[in-house]
């Protein structure tokens, strides 16, 4: 048997983004014993990527928001197929989320009366993203790790897993290794919390780093692990389209929320051409009208067209596009300088607001944002489906395995309003750590097949044991296959015989996946590492396709231009995903249960 290292824990935490330190905290704090790997180094997290703010109803700017509106914005913006206990608690406990991160040391932007201050973002009814200009993911990364830095928890960093090992029905380990050098690490542990992030590195316009490669989804799915709804894939609408070298690199939604506008090449501001039924107003709709300055104007004016939900903005950029109305690089303009006009010292002002959106544009594009406009457009952004879990808990159908964040899925339904990731992370990374320390405490005894750990050997050292020649394939070619089958056919618009085209597609590289070639040995390997991600990007690229597949209405961010409608058969169910007997993706849909009478009341009031 190859060596390996073993390490033992109670509570193992797979991810170290705001979801899983926050689970690793809160595990620390019910007195178990905590390991937490990450895939990159400490501080590297996807979390910090996320910008515009984290949405809790603290009514520090509107007094009117309450976590009841939270809630039903959320529903409406998840189509109603969300887990609806999960919005409940995280529009309820949000606010007390974010307070304690204030407590333990986050340092937010303030209202002039010294309460934290709140921005606009789609698909909200009132200001509700607590903010820290536009790096607020990264402020709570610093917050979180500085204040679990003193919890005595196990860091392993830059450690992968690859295989999850179970004792019959339950979860009791991990295999990994290190990425430096290579070497094998067993993990045993009385509970798992995966909190792996997303999956956007199987397109190939994408917002997210080279770590999401859907390392949680897989891992559970292959654990026996229940998927849920992996064809709502989000585009955000504004990413960085020009030069080609930063194409897809996230333009946060808080340019929009302090008062952007998009433009077509005409100078049109052309949201104003596309404004859904439930969101139109009875006064005209005009610019004037529309634009919402949270500081400057009264609390009932219109909300501005450029913060409706983003699969409706992400869209519309793309039909500006295809009728040949968009900018030169194939996106729109989205100007924040104009509101020089309503601002004074506006140029202070932007850069005050959006510190790290006017570097990234005057750094990578040589633009300035305070006097022209941004060349935006569609990136992949999130994936709403992931691992199913219970509402309350957080585990997930494999006792001892649990989730939380974006590989968890259910909170969102068919489409995530934005802000409500962050919050997400905070609310339930808490839960998730609070169940798994106490399902730690309650089952205590595991026991490790060493046969199973000797599996986990021979599929990691697969690539390097395969032959080399005419027959063995490269995992970056096959990677990058992937990325453009799945960009094209799986994409912000679809049909039935690109899906199907998609789900051939995928199962061709499968096959060739079989025989892909990493030379070298162990250490310093990156062909490696892209070998064993491609097995992941694989299953999740699957899942996503034979979903939208059988999603047969458009919802959400799922818009099938063959069924552009939603289909009230489709209202109330979930699409799941199980991994067979004979190693086949069964995908069937299942009912969700019913909404209680007083919580669809809340719905109904806030319409």
């Amino acid at each position: 048997m190859t060596q390996f290292e073993t390490v033992e824990h109670d509570v193992l935490v797979i991810g170290a983004g705001g979801a899983g330190l926050r689970a690793a905290i809160e595990a620390s704090a019910q007195g178990v014993s905590v390991g937490l790997v990450c895939k990159s180094l400490l501080g590297k997290a996807h979390t910090v990527m996320a910008e515009g703010g984290m949405a809790a109803a603290l009514a520090n700017v509107d007094e009117r928001d309450s976590w009841k509106t939270h809630f039903a914005d959320t529903m409406r913006g998840g189509y109603y197929i969300n887990n609806w206990r999960m919005a409940q608690l995280h529009a309820q406990q949000a606010p007390d989320r974010v307070r304690e991160l204030e407590a333990w040391g986050a340092v937010f932007d303030r209202t002039q009366n010294g309460k934290i201050m709140q921005r606009n973002f789609g698909g909200h009814a009132h200001p509700r993203l607590a903010h820290v200009g536009d790096r607020t993911g990264l402020e709570m990364i610093r917050t979180l790790q500085d204040h679990g830095i003193h919890q005595g928890i196990d860091v392993h960093m830059e450690c992968t897993v690859s295989s999850l090992i179970k004792d019959g029905p339950r979860a009791v380990g991990a295999f990994g290794y290190t990425r430096e050098l290579g070497k094998f690490k067993l993990f045993k542990a009385k509970a798992i919390v995966m909190a792996t992030g997303g999956i956007g590195r199987a397109y190939k316009i994408t917002s997210n780093s080279w770590e999401y490669t859907g390392d949680g989804q897989a891992l559970a799915y292959h654990a026996g692990a229940d998927l849920i709804d992996m064809e709502f894939v989000q585009f955000h609408p504004t990413g960085m389209v020009w030069p080609p070298s930063v194409r897809g690199i996230l333009v946060t939604e808080g340019v929009r929320g302090e008062g952007g506008i998009l433009k077509n090449s005409s100078g049109k501001r052309f949201m104003f051409d596309d404004i859904p039924d439930n969101y139109r107003s009875s006064t005209a709709d005009t610019p004037e009208e529309g634009w919402k300055y949270v500081a400057k104007t009264d609390a009932n004016a219109r909300r501005p067209p450029e913060l409706l939900t983003r699969d409706h903005v992400a869209r519309c950029i793309l039909k500006e596009v295809k009728e040949g109305r968009g900018s030169p690089h194939g996106g729109a303009f989205l100007d924040i300088a104009w509101i020089k006009e309503k601002i004074s010292k506006s140029e202070a002002h932007i850069k005050k607001k959006l510190p790290s959106m006017y570097h990234q544009f005057k750094e990578l594009a040589g633009i300035d944002i305070t006097k022209e406009p941004m060349e935006v457009g569609p990136t992949t952004h999130y994936v709403m489906g992931g691992i199913r879990v219970n509402g309350e808990s957080q585990m997930s159908t494999v006792p001892g395995l649990f989730a939380a964040g974006e590989c968890a899925a259910g909170l969102h339904g068919a489409n995530r309003l934005g802000g409500n990731s962050l919050s997400d992370l905070i609310v339930f990374g808490k839960l998730a750590g609070e169940h798994a320390a106490k399902f730690a405490k309650e089952n205590s005894s595991i026991h490790i097949d060493n046969e199973l750990v000797d599996q986990a050997c021979q599929e990691a050292l697969a690539p390097l044991d395969s032959p080399a020649g005419s027959q063995a394939n490269n995992a970056y070619e096959i990677q990058y296959e992937l990325q453009d089958l799945m960009q094209d056919n799986v994409g912000i618009i679809r049909n039935e015989d690109d899906i199907l085209k998609a789900v051939d597609g995928v199962e061709k590289l499968k096959k060739r996946a079989t025989t892909v070639h990493a030379p070298g040995n162990r250490q310093y390997n990156p062909g490696w590492h892209t070998a064993l991600d491609l097995k992941n990007l694989l299953l999740v690229s699957e899942a996503v396709a034979r979903s939208a597949v059988v999603r047969k209405e458009s919802r959400g961010a799922h818009t099938r231009d063959d069924f552009p409608e939603k289909d009230d058969n489709f209202s109330h169910v979930n699409t799941v995903l199980r991994k067979q007997d004979d190693g086949n993706m069964q995908v069937v849909q299942e009912e969700i249960p019913p909404i209680p009478d007083e919580l669809q009341q809340i719905i109904e009031d806030n319409k």
